[in-house]
């Protein structure tokens, strides 16, 4: 095992870089921008409770200390800049995904809705019509075990294949990890004239439904496959306003 500070490095280089392209040529499409703002409107009024600020400042307080803690300790370790064909990049950014959504998606039905940890989901279930902000209004304890199911997901993979991962793989990997479980918290009303747009209301639509109530299935967080395979998956749920 070799500890690569250098790939951990470029590993959050590209990350941060590809968020930020991500972000502007999204919201560079017009239509998107409207929603972002009709978002943020909607964000004002929860955002105007110190109870709110509060409980999005504790989660996001956990998560950057349980990044910190895998990116010193274990990330290193799991990721390396040796080069690879680029069938093998395209195998690890599915595996990691794959393997953390499977693991999520028993985490969130089994202790999140069952007995053991539905009081501190159900926080998060305050919102019944979520929008972007609700993303990060999550119980601290929920978002170190949701974002330790993903970040060990790594080396898992790693273990698996015999080596350690891509940097570049890896942080494609987390990007579409991150934006999935933002992007399906917030509200969209889009056209139906493109597969993108129809993509994203679709992904929002079904974690809508989860949020509904308690009661509800789409368990997993980045694609609907485990709750079609298992039998909880529900149709989405369309909103007209935020």
């Amino acid at each position: 095992m070799t500890y690569d500070w250098l790939a951990a490095l470029i590993y959050v280089g590209v990350l941060a870089g590809l968020t930020i392209l991500g972000k502007k040529l999204v919201f560079s499409i017009p239509v998107m921008q409207e929603m972002r703002v009709e978002n943020r409107t909607a964000d004002k009024v929860k955002m105007s409770r110190d109870s709110f600020r509060a409980g999005m400042k504790a989660s996001e307080k956990a998560g950057l200390y349980t990044n910190l803690v895998f990116f010193v300790t274990v990330l290193p370790f799991s990721i390396s800049l040796d080069s690879r064909p680029l069938w093998q990049h395209l195998v690890q950014i599915v595996a990691v995904l794959a393997i953390f959504d499977f693991m999520y998606y028993w985490t969130h039905r089994s202790l999140f809705h069952g007995d053991l940890l539905r009081k501190v989901h159900a926080l998060h279930h305050q919102a019944r019509k979520p929008t972007w902000a609700d993303s990060l209004y999550v119980h601290p304890l929920e978002t170190v075990i949701g974002l330790c199911l993903f970040l060990f997901s790594i080396p898992i993979v790693a273990w698996i294949s015999g080596g350690p991962l891509h940097a570049v793989s890896t942080a494609i990997a987390t990007l579409i990890f991150t934006q999935l479980n933002t992007i399906n918290h917030t509200f969209t009303r889009l056209p139906k004239d493109s597969w993108f747009f129809r993509t994203v209301d679709y992904i929002t639509g079904v974690h809508h439904a989860h949020h509904i109530d308690m009661n509800h299935g789409n368990y997993a967080t980045l694609t609907m496959f485990y709750d079609k395979l298992f039998g909880t998956f529900e149709a989405p749920a369309n909103r007209e306003v935020a």
